[in-house]
Formats: structure tokens, sequence, C-alpha cells
């Protein structure tokens, strides 16, 4: 496959060429050996499609998750406590787990519920998402995931890879592309979400 288009929010192509140039030049490398055509499996059934072969998301996901292990990419998991007030969840941010627990207890509440988050391959301070599913999951991974994984020090920078919108076509619909996906993230400004951020449209 091909890197296809590139979107850099708050820098986060430019810190991985400097802080992170060989563990880059890997990704690109896993991307660009994914053997598209092989993984157009999926026979649709959709009224607007019917018979044409697509591309299938479970081998996609499947294809990524192997060449991603082989190099060392791990799932990652942050733990946390929740609050509704904001004082507290600012000064537990930055805490480790057992101690936003004992900072929240410390401040009137007696039985803190405990959450986590998981993200498929996390290696080095970087994150890597790869996406071929529905709308919501992109802006859960952008919003989300990446911020949380930011601000709880786990990762430096998030990395996002989606279809563009030549290779949706090639997928039953409702899957999120590229070009749409960006649009969201210029809508609210440049300085949101506040974590550096790398986004890769891919295609055959």
């Amino acid at each position: 496959m091909k890197i296809a288009q590139k979107y850099s929010h708050l820098n986060g192509e430019e810190y991985l060429i400097v802080h992170h140039k060989e563990l880059f030049d890997e990704i690109l490398k896993v991307i660009e050996n994914i053997d598209a055509k092989s993984l157009m499996t999926k026979k649709s059934k959709e009224k607007t499609m019917i018979g044409k072969m697509l591309f299938s998301p479970i081998a996609l996901n499947r294809a990524f998750i192997e060449s991603f292990r082989s190099k060392g990419w791990n799932e990652s998991r942050y733990k946390y406590y929740l609050t509704t007030d904001r004082k507290l969840m600012q000064e537990i941010v930055p805490l480790p787990y057992e101690g936003q627990k004992e900072h929240l207890i410390k401040n009137g509440i007696s039985n803190p519920l405990s959450s986590f988050k998981q993200t498929d391959f996390v290696k080095d301070g970087v994150a890597i998402e790869v996406q071929f599913g529905k709308y919501a999951f992109v802006a859960f991974d952008l919003f989300v995931k990446h911020l949380l994984f930011y601000s709880g020090g786990v990762i430096n920078v998030g990395i996002e890879v989606l279809p563009t919108k030549k290779m949706q076509s090639l997928m039953s619909s409702g899957v999120a592309y590229y070009e749409g996906e960006v649009y969201n993230v210029l809508r609210h400004g440049r300085g949101n979400p506040p974590v550096p951020l790398l986004i890769l449209g891919i295609e055959p």
C-alpha cells in the first residue's frame, strides 16, 4: 500500500522526524509492505454493489496487526480514575494510577470509579491506530484515546492510519476515510485536539 496523503497536526510529523526517525521509517515500511490486492476478499451483499469484490476490514486489520507485532509494536492500556470535578481532574491527571485514587479519597470521594483505554500499537512513546471502521471510531481515537494517552504521559505523539476516499470506495459503506476525518479535525481549530498527531491516508 502507499501513503497518498498526510496531515500533521501540532507538528506530529515533525516530532517524529526529529525524535524518532528510525521508528517513523519503520512505520512507513510496514504500510508500504502491505499487499493490498491480496486483501480484496469480501464479496459485497449491498444492493448497490452486489457481487463486487471489496477490501475486507478484517483481513486488513489482521495484516497490520501481524506486521506491527513482528516489529515489536504492542497493545497498551492506560488506567485512570474518573471524576466530574474539573479541579480534581486536573490535579490527578499527572499522578500515577494508585496516586489518583489516593488523591480522590483524600478529597472526599469514598469509592472512586476506575476506567481504562486501550490502543492497538505503542512503542517508544508513539501510538498507532489503524482504523477501517465507522466514523465514530475515528473521532473516538482522535479526540479521546490519543489525548488520554498523551495527557497521561504514555505517548508523545499519535498516528492515525485511514483509507483515502479512493480506497474507501472499494469497501463497505459507512467506513471512515482520510479526507472526511481531516476536515473534521480542521473544523475544530488548529489547537484541537491538544495532542500532536499524524494522520495518514493510505490506498492501494
